[in-house]
């Protein structure tokens, strides 16, 4: 009833962008919309989120850096990555909340990130 699909993953140098987007398909309204990621053995950690009326929560490591936005419409999240550091190589995960109370949410199956020299 809700799936998410990511893109825009890949490999960069320091100090370069990149723009992931997930597409969501769903016959639900979708409260919030949002990017977590992981790195191998590391918890899954909160990068941005973005409400339908355009709240957005970062992350302390990513603000000055990354912008999340949103187009409703679309049900399509982006997240505009610049000034890409080696500490922020790791699997990026689609996620939307339908209900904004986090216990109606769904994944993607994530696309990966990797900054390296």
């Amino acid at each position: 009833q809700v799936q998410l699909v990511e893109s825009g993953g890949g490999s960069v140098q320091p100090g370069g962008s990149l723009r992931l987007s997930c597409a969501a398909s769903s016959i639900f309204n979708l409260y919030s919309m949002g990017w977590y990621r992981q790195a191998p053995g590391k918890q899954r950690e909160l990068v941005a989120t973005v409400t339908s009326g355009e709240s957005t929560n970062y992350a302390d490591f990513v603000k000055g850096r990354f912008t999340i936005s949103r187009d409703n419409a679309k049900n399509t999240v982006y997240l505009q990555m610049n000034s890409l550091k080696p500490e922020d190589t790791a699997v990026y995960y689609c996620h939307a909340d339908v209900n904004g109370y986090n216990d109606w949410t769904y994944w993607g199956q994530g696309t990966l990130v990797t900054v390296s020299s």
